[in-house]
């Protein structure tokens, strides 16, 4: 017989569950605490999280929202101390050797554990140590491009239970409506502007670079001054700070400046992508990275037109039909598909509405939590 609510109690491990909510992993996280309404989910947050439901338990247990050293040992005392409280706990962030070695001796044997797997580093660690790491018997993958990575990691082993289950996005939440007005304000956007948005990072992705030289090209034709850049990359680091400087020097080079627009750290990323006319994602590289960039998927929801290149891990989600698609560091692909849809309104709605059709189809949170669902009664 299944456990009711009260008796079946579930700990979803995450960095910090906090604002802004401009992070996949931690969005998707809460999204699914808050969908996954039959059992009783305790998140870790910094802070008290505000109009949570009611099957849901806030363990403040961070003192900042950054996932640094010190964050990372608050999480282990607490695991020392309440993982026994739990029958299921949840791993959701990418698994290292250090710290899968640690959880690993920390939890209780009676304890379920799931990963959710956020990406496969096997551009680092060999499979011997891929074994090692992912020591779950519960595995989960958030694309089936890394699912057959795990498989071909456990060949011959028939105890792993490894499944694929997408990154849901809550589609109350992404959705088409009009320009924000105070952020045409704030940004000083006219109605005449077309707004070209990367909300990648201005250090990995290997995207930066390319689309610098992609608007300086676009910009040096005078018609196309109405064509503007919003740079939405946060800045995590010092990495990331210099990295905007060099931005900000070559544009001021340029003699372009005033066409790109620095959102810095943002929360309400739907209002961004609405203020959008064009979304790029052309990066190079996605090693580290989050499987399924939301940064794709959330405005295909918001049904904008979305440039991405053709790494094999996009795939999945990536077709001529939802999106355009341009070869991996090709800076003339970049130009002339941002001129093309930026003249081209009937196609950037024929591609918007088929990726709306798309992201809700396979992305929808309240399909997705129910497929954990299923798996978390699995394992009672």
């Amino acid at each position: 017989m299944s456990k009711n609510l009260l008796e079946q109690k579930i700990l979803l491990v995450t960095r910090p569950l906090c604002e802004p909510w401009d992070e996949a992993s931690k969005n998707f996280a809460f999204d699914l605490a808050k969908n996954v309404t039959t059992k009783n989910i305790s998140i870790l947050t910094h802070g008290i999280i505000k109009n949570t439901p009611e099957h849901i338990t806030q363990e403040n247990i961070y003192t900042k929202s950054q996932f640094n050293l010190f964050q990372k040992i608050l999480l282990l005392f607490f695991l020392c101390r309440k993982a026994k409280n739990y029958e299921i706990i949840h791993l959701l962030f990418t698994p290292t050797k250090l710290n899968s070695w640690v959880i690993k001796k920390l939890l209780p044997a009676n304890v379920k554990i799931i990963q959710t797997i956020a990406t496969v580093r096997d551009d680092i660690y060999p499979k011997k140590d891929l074994r090692k790491i992912y020591f779950a018997n519960t595995l989960v993958t958030y694309s089936k491009f890394a699912e057959k990575k795990v498989n071909e990691i456990f060949k011959n082993n028939s105890t792993k239970n490894i499944s694929q289950i997408y990154p849901g996005i809550n589609l109350t939440k992404f959705t088409p409506s009009k320009k924000d007005t105070e952020l045409l304000k704030k940004w000083s956007i006219n109605e005449k502007d077309i707004i070209v948005t990367y909300a990648g990072e201005f250090v990995r992705l290997g995207a930066t670079d390319l689309i610098i030289d992609a608007f300086i090209k676009i910009w040096a034709n005078p018609a196309n001054h109405h064509i503007k850049y919003l740079c939405a990359c946060r800045i995590k680091n010092d990495a990331d700070m210099a990295k905007k400087n060099d931005v900000i020097i070559r544009f001021t080079k340029a003699g372009h400046l005033d066409k790109v627009i620095f959102s810095d750290t943002f929360s309400d990323m739907n209002a961004l992508y609405n203020v959008s006319n064009i979304m790029i994602f052309p990066v190079t590289k996605m090693q580290g990275k989050f499987d399924v960039p939301l940064a794709m998927i959330e405005p295909y929801a918001c049904k904008k037109p979305v440039i991405s290149s053709d790494l094999p891990i996009f795939e999945e989600f990536s077709s001529k039909e939802i999106n355009v698609i341009i070869k991996s560091g090709n800076e003339k692909e970049l130009v002339k598909s941002i001129l093309s849809l930026s003249d081209n309104t009937s196609k950037c709605t024929e591609l918007g509405e088929e990726s709306y059709i798309f992201a809700h189809k396979t992305f929808n949170i309240s399909k997705i939590s129910k497929q954990y669902t299923k798996l978390y009664d699995k394992l009672q």
